[in-house]
């Protein structure tokens, strides 16, 4: 079964700055993230059958903080497919955000589940799946998108069935500043 864990980012679609940021993309084929913004801690392509990831996750998060995030520039990757990703991102990973990650990562493979990818600090504002717009067009606009940075307590975490329903949840208690 493919899982991920997620932290909500609190933003909303209506924000002044997206909607900036969609103007600005203007003329370009990008779907728009609606209303559901997060950061994959960890994305698990197998978890072993008969673990209950409950008590995992409990002792991962019982002494874990709410990190503090300024989000001060908007990027753009591309996946194996060809499909280009608008994204938030950070010029500064706090350090215990990084930790809590590494150990939840760390916790999860020692269960035997499977995580063959990397993590990569974003969060996905929109996808664009025209190869016919270079990559290099895309991160030119991005660069060069102005907007005043701002940070949020991320307290909100969910571990979820790929596509379908939310595993656990839980809420991180009083924030940290790295």
């Amino acid at each position: 079964m493919k899982t991920y864990l997620e932290i909500i980012v609190p933003i909303k679609y209506d924000d002044s700055w997206f909607e900036e940021l969609r103007n600005h993309f203007s003329g370009i084929p990008v779907r728009w993230q609606k209303d559901y913004y997060h950061i994959t801690m960890v994305f698990v392509n197998e978890t072993p059958e008969g673990v209950d990831m409950d008590p995992i996750l409990k002792r991962l998060f019982s002494a874990a903080h709410a990190p503090m995030l300024t989000f001060d520039k908007i990027e753009v990757f591309s996946v194996k497919s060809g499909m280009h990703i608008i994204h938030l991102s950070t010029s500064h990973e706090p350090e215990s955000f990084l930790a809590l990650i590494e150990a939840v990562r760390e916790g999860m493979k020692a269960v035997g589940c499977v995580i063959q990818s990397d993590f990569m600090l974003h969060v996905t504002l929109g996808r664009l799946r025209d190869f016919n717009i270079k990559q290099s067009k895309l991160k030119r606009m991005a660069s060069s998108f102005s907007f005043i940075p701002f940070t949020l307590a991320l307290t909100n975490v969910d571990y979820r069935v790929l596509g379908g329903k939310v595993l656990y949840e839980t809420q991180l208690q009083g924030s940290v500043r790295d």
